[in-house]
């Protein structure tokens, strides 16, 4: 073995724990996975929610918008939902082939992708059903509310505690 090998496999990393760096890469997968679990109950609530919607009777009430916004969080649902499997098939993929590494960075660049999704599911949702049950300004209104509130919990505060020089 390496000098270089041995020395990655027994050496604490920087983020303050003692760990090596496949403890870190374990820890971090099993992180995402965690976080995979909640967006995944999230996306498959709404997109079920939004399924249904097609087959009611006042789903031909819908004016040309109210359809088109309709469609749209369709595609997102269905786009998370693939987004959402992505690390899945990748770690199949890449299973017992010394991977985790890459397994870690491309499912972090993943899950950030089903978070805008998901952002733009919810808050799509919200304009549908506020305009559709009270009218397109209330309907705006309530989801340029909820996307500033997306932006703010999801994006804003995250990086506001976030330790500058990274760490994992």
């Amino acid at each position: 073995m390496s000098d270089k090998a041995s020395t990655s496999r027994s050496r604490p990393t920087d983020s303050g724990r003692n760990e090596t760096e496949n403890e870190r890469l374990d820890r971090n997968w099993n992180e995402m996975l965690q976080e995979l679990r909640v967006t995944q109950t999230g996306t498959q609530i709404l997109t079920g929610f939004l399924l249904t919607l097609a087959f009611q009777p006042r789903f031909a009430d819908l004016d040309d918008f109210q359809v088109a916004v309709y469609l749209v969080l369709v595609g997102l649902a269905a786009l998370s939902t693939a987004l959402g499997l992505g690390p899945v098939s990748l770690h199949r993929a890449l299973f017992r082939k010394r991977k985790k590494d890459a397994v870690v960075k491309i499912a972090d660049r993943l899950m950030m992708g089903i978070l805008l999704c998901v952002g733009l599911l919810v808050t799509g949702v919200v304009l549908l059903i506020f305009d559709f049950v009270l009218g397109r300004a209330v309907g705006v209104v309530a989801g340029i509310v909820t996307a500033i509130l997306v932006v703010l919990v999801w994006i804003a505060l995250p990086f506001s505690h976030r330790p500058r020089g990274g760490g994992d």
